[in-house]
């Protein structure tokens, strides 16, 4: 636990919270079992800041796992969501809203014709995984080992986030049935790719991938391994489904598919695009998406799906996104960020920051780039344990696990960033101590 920090409420809300709920949480990580000590109980956010049960502010670069890009309680998202409240919250019929959401997006992405609102990122990945099954009339995916694509049974092979976080690559209760029908390869690796085509010919639905690895560290890909992975499901006759729910909206308003250029067949995307409420969709080009019925025979349905109030959040913040320079400000915050936490002079050349757009990924390593789960070593996990500690102390919130990224938002200030500079560097010396 870190030192001088006051935890009482946080610490008499968990230990009420684990009459409740498994481990005391309703999602794994947040248990600070990685990290240690007693779960923050947040209670408001604001712009960049955070409050936790005891009063203590912090400087946040979790943002609720990435899709808060505009930070805490904007005044479009808040006062679009107030109005829309005022109407109803959930009517199990189609609305306007959606209809305007949809537009945004798709007026703006070259790369998909259709969508389908779903309520999270991992029914998105799911219902894409059936679309693809269905379309191509074949049974095996190809996913990559420490990519996480939500807890669908058939993803949870050798995924990330919760899973690397508490050491191990699957879950219990998954059937060895489901399990066969994933091909789980090692990211970077073009051989395995083709090897996995020989050895399963005309059987392998799709690849998927996050174009831009950010559950299991920052992977970052190089654009010609994903250009292979699209030439090669285009002469097998597989889709290649872009997970985005992390790169989406985040990378740029074309996420990783813009960013590299490379083409997906379906592409994926999570909670960003509901200003952070439950939201996920899942979107392709009309040939494909005209097989989802009630168009087609792949059956997908959902009560919230198209919620009124996610909707309206949604177009208030992508909104915001289409302003001029948006993505450009916050890469260019990320890298005042980066590059002044690595402008102190440390104890060891073990640590570095990866980042792409405004993610970043604290890392102990030697290594100049980690494009693979295998390349992270475990035992730099009790360094970051220290790091994340040391950062609470001097009111700086990082997700509480070395296996996750951080992220920028627009709310973040120079002052925010210059406060997080002299943190890091005092609790880098810790860590390395």
């Amino acid at each position: 636990m870190a030192k001088g920090l006051k935890r009482e409420q946080s610490a008499k809300l968990f230990e009420k919270a684990k009459t409740y709920f498994p481990g005391g949480v309703n999602s794994p990580v947040r248990a600070f079992k990685s990290v240690g000590g007693t779960p923050l109980f947040i209670e408001q956010g604001k712009g960049s800041r955070i409050w936790d049960a005891d009063g203590n502010e912090y400087i946040d670069y979790c943002c609720s796992w990435g899709p808060l890009i505009l930070g805490h309680c904007h005044p479009a998202i808040i006062n679009k969501v107030k109005k829309t409240i005022d109407n109803g919250m959930s009517f199990g019929a189609p609305t306007r809203l959606e209809n305007e959401l949809a537009e945004l997006i798709l007026k703006n992405n070259p790369h998909i014709d259709k969508m389908r609102f779903v309520s999270s990122g991992t029914e998105a990945v799911m219902s894409a995984i059936r679309l693809a099954r269905g379309y191509t009339k074949r049974n095996k995916i190809i996913k990559f080992d420490g990519c996480y694509h939500g807890h669908s049974d058939s993803l949870l092979v050798k995924a990330g986030s919760g899973l690397v976080t508490f050491g191990v690559s699957s879950s219990a209760g998954i059937p060895e049935a489901f399990a066969r029908e994933t091909i789980v390869l090692p990211l970077n690796d073009k051989k395995a790719v083709k090897a996995a085509f020989e050895d399963y010919k005309n059987d392998i639905a799709c690849i998927i991938i996050e174009p831009v690895p950010a559950n299991n560290g920052l992977l970052l890909q190089k654009r010609a391994f994903l250009e292979f992975l699209s030439d090669i499901c285009a002469a097998k006759g597989s889709l290649l489904i872009f997970d985005e729910v992390i790169s989406g909206f985040r990378l740029g308003f074309t996420g990783a598919a813009g960013y590299y250029n490379v083409q997906p067949d379906i592409v994926t995307y999570g909670k960003i695009i509901g200003g952070g409420m439950p939201v996920g969709a899942y979107a392709a080009r009309n040939e494909i998406m005209k097989l989802i019925s009630p168009d087609g025979n792949v059956y997908q349905a959902g009560t919230l799906s198209g919620n009124p109030v996610a909707m309206s959040a949604g177009i208030a913040q992508l909104t915001e996104c289409l302003k001029k320079d948006f993505y450009k400000d916050l890469e260019a915050k990320t890298k005042r960020l980066v590059d002044g936490i690595m402008a102190a002079e440390l104890s060891d050349e073990s640590f570095r920051i990866f980042s792409i757009g405004s993610i970043f990924w604290p890392a102990f390593t030697h290594r100049k780039e980690i494009t693979q789960s295998s390349q992270i070593d475990a035992g730099s996990m009790e360094k970051f344990k220290k790091l994340h500690a040391a950062l609470l102390e001097r009111k700086v919130y990082l997700g509480p696990s070395g296996y996750e990224v951080g992220f920028i938002s627009a709310a973040h200030t120079d002052k925010d960033i210059d406060i997080t500079i002299k943190a890091f560097r005092e609790a880098l010396q810790i860590a390395l101590d």
